[in-house]
């Protein structure tokens, strides 16, 4: 049996969208199992779906004890190597804990050691940080170097029936993005849809890219499960082409609408998303595979989730995959 070829709006969307948070809930593996299901996703078949590793930086000692051997370099001797010139590091993006200057060191450390193929090769380039006023921002930005990009969480307070507006004008005219958390353990800490669309509309308008976290499991909003326990409790969940599909349209509108940007945010019918390779339709809007790649490019870049398994299998049960 062949099968059909990937459609290039799947592909457009779902190329290195996913940066893979095993470490943290609701799955919290340890450190040895998330980077070896980090090192299998990187040969399996929907590899240029992934995107970095997450590591808190204080465990980031834990991931050299655990992960070095599965590193591609001169030591490399697992069977996740499987080509002599596979020599690309792993990229981490680390989430900042403290001290900023004191994780930015111990980064330094990391880079350093692991810039040796002996030690297998993984670098830090990106790092993730929370503030809690806007003054934080040009604070950080003061101390953290051009090669690494930096992703500024804005409180969940903030963007839960606040405004976001200040702190996303605080990051325009540079190159830190925005980061938005749509989910968590709890229903509690999901924003709702008109949440999310003022959120992607205040990055639009300051010409700010930002990055998701938590609680896009699923590609289409619907109630899921909040956690992987049995006596979970249940929730709606935002879903990641809803998301994704409303930023590429943000992206390429002229003057998007608020209420279109929640109304496809709220779809629940997968049938109203119809691929194709030219683009996206949902109802009578349709992105364009360019537009919705300048959108992955440049505005909406990728989204943390703890399972890398979760999003690829409800793509193949819609027949996407």
């Amino acid at each position: 049996m062949t099968t059909a070829p990937m459609l290039d709006s799947v592909r457009t969307l779902m190329t290195g969208l996913i940066d893979y948070a095993g470490l943290f809930p609701p799955s919290k593996l340890p450190m040895g199992e998330a980077t070896e299901n980090y090192a299998r996703y990187l040969r399996g078949e929907h590899a240029d779906f992934l995107a970095r590793f997450i590591c808190p930086v204080p465990r980031l000692k834990e991931f050299t004890e655990k992960a070095s051997v599965l590193l591609p370099g001169t030591h490399a001797t697992s069977g996740y190597r499987e080509h002599a010139d596979d020599i690309d590091p792993w990229q981490l993006s680390a989430i900042i804990v403290g001290d900023l200057q004191e994780n930015l060191d111990a980064i330094y450390a990391f880079n350093e050691h692991h810039d040796k193929e002996i030690n297998g090769l993984a670098m830090v380039d990106a790092i993730e940080i929370k503030i809690d006023d806007v003054d934080g921002i040009d604070e950080a930005l003061a101390h953290i170097p051009e090669a690494i990009d930096v992703a500024f969480e804005i409180p969940p307070s903030v963007i839960i029936d606040g405004d976001p507006r200040g702190f996303i004008a605080a990051l325009s005219g540079g190159d830190a993005i925005a980061k938005i958390r749509c989910g968590g353990v709890e229903q509690s800490m999901f924003p709702s849809s008109a949440d999310i669309a003022r959120f992607i509309l205040a990055c639009k308008a300051a010409g700010v890219a930002f990055k998701c976290t938590a609680g896009l499991h699923h590609p289409i909003r619907a109630e899921h499960n909040l956690t992987y326990e049995d006596d979970s409790p249940r929730g709606v969940m935002h879903g990641f082409v809803n998301v994704f599909f409303a930023s590429a349209f943000v992206r390429a509108s002229k003057s998007p609408k608020e209420e279109t940007v929640v109304a496809i945010l709220n779809e629940t019918n997968p049938e109203a998303f119809v691929f194709s390779n030219d683009g996206i339709r949902w109802r009578e809007h349709t992105v364009s595979t360019s537009h919705l790649a300048h959108a992955r490019e440049s505005f909406a870049t990728s989204y943390g989730s703890c399972s890398f398994d979760e999003p690829r299998d409800d793509l193949k049960a819609l027949g996407l995959l």
